[in-house]
């Protein structure tokens, strides 16, 4: 039997990978091998050559400093992750990336950064930093369990969803009351920790949606998560 091979690409990973944001590739890479596929690792950074195959796209946090390395890049590579976001691509984007994936982020300092507008967001920096466990209810994956760790607030605007609405913890702002963003299968936030080894339920997502998109079914097997379920369980009693 022919292999099925899902692509990752790793937005990236040398300079928005802070905060143990690359555990989030190493979830899907190890549940599409539980799962029955072959999970092929591709990593871009500024001057590569975007791949012609991205099957499920993933970019994590950075600093200030980092985002302004990348923009330009991104910027530039803005149309092609804008199409494939249209055509239903899973994307999980973090905290740095998760900013620059909406319109912008204005630093505290009034540096505005442009980002690429797949999602309805705008990002401002602020003197506060907003820190800690969080717990966010999400309709579709329960509740979402993750560590944040960001100056900038997030306001969503009508092109977009929150991913989840906040239990514990601060989230997109300190205002509103929700966290993360989704478009089509585009999945926007703050939570670092990493996010996919606490939360299966979003990586099942993105690994659904990939072999959907790609090979028209997915035969979803059963994967013992109860060693998971027992650190949720310990993490949602965790304080602030």
């Amino acid at each position: 039997m022919k292999e099925k091979i899902i692509k990752i690409l790793h937005l990236y990973s040398h300079d928005m990978n802070i905060y143990g944001d690359r555990g989030n590739i190493l979830v899907l890479q190890k549940r599409l091998e539980r799962y029955g596929y072959k999970p092929e690792i591709i990593e871009y950074n500024p001057g590569d050559k975007f791949p012609i195959e991205a099957d499920i796209i993933v970019g994590g946090g950075g600093q200030d400093s980092g985002q302004n390395k990348i923009q330009k890049d991104l910027l530039k590579i803005g149309p092609k992750l804008q199409k494939l976001a249209d055509s239903g691509t899973p994307m999980l984007v973090i905290c740095g990336l998760y900013q620059l994936f909406g319109k912008f982020f204005k630093t505290a300092e009034g540096e505005k950064i442009e980002g690429i507008d797949i999602l309805d967001i705008e990002t401002y920096g602020k003197p506060e930093r907003l820190i800690g466990n969080i717990i966010t209810n999400s309709e579709d994956f329960g509740y979402i369990i993750g560590y944040e760790n960001h100056s900038g607030q997030t306001f969503l605007g009508k092109g977009v969803i929150p991913l989840g609405q906040v239990r514990l913890g601060a989230g997109n702002n300190m205002v509103e009351g929700t966290e993360g963003a989704r478009y089509s299968n585009v999945i926007g936030t703050y939570l670092h920790g990493s996010l996919l080894p606490k939360n299966p339920k979003i990586a099942d997502f993105l690994i659904e949606q990939a072999v959907i998109k790609k090979y028209g079914k997915f035969d979803k097997k059963q994967i013992d998560d109860s060693l998971t379920e027992l650190a949720r369980k310990s993490a949602i009693k965790r304080p602030r």
